[in-house]
């Protein structure tokens, strides 16, 4: 069905293992506006991205997809929001981290990379005893 909404382009909003990504009291997270004259909002197909302020609906959203993302081992996804509507998961390439590095001046970067490094301290000390699913919890 299409929704209004829409019209003002979604939002983006990074998890890492589950959970919406913050660094320095700023969300991961942006509006992709398309450009006049199309639907489509994605940056590569002329859509621009702007500061978003992240709301109660889409950490609710967050929160009911978290069980799933977790239980599959997903450790950085970005969702694709408009409205009160989860559009998509996009858990392969989710881009736009380093768009959002300079839009908010904060190095979501180190975050990431950080939980990486503990991850792989964790499989080196637990070895194939620890799945991803449970590297995600911790």
């Amino acid at each position: 069905a299409y929704i209004p909404e829409a019209k003002a382009g979604d939002v983006r909003l990074f998890l890492m293992n589950g959970l919406p990504l913050a660094r320095d009291g700023n969300y991961a997270a942006f509006r992709r506006v398309p450009a006049k004259g199309d639907v489509r909002s994605n940056i590569h197909a002329a859509g621009t991205a702007r500061k978003v302020k992240v709301t109660a609906t889409m950490l609710g959203i967050a929160d009911m997809v978290r069980p799933k993302l977790i239980s599959d081992g997903m450790f950085l996804v970005g969702l694709d929001i408009v409205g009160d509507k989860l559009l998509e998961i996009n858990v392969f390439t989710p881009g736009g981290l380093t768009r959002l590095s300079v839009m908010y001046k904060t190095d979501f970067a180190t975050s990431v990379i950080a939980a990486l490094e503990e991850k792989w301290a964790l499989r080196q000390a637990y070895g194939d005893a620890m799945p991803n699913s449970r590297l995600a919890t911790l």
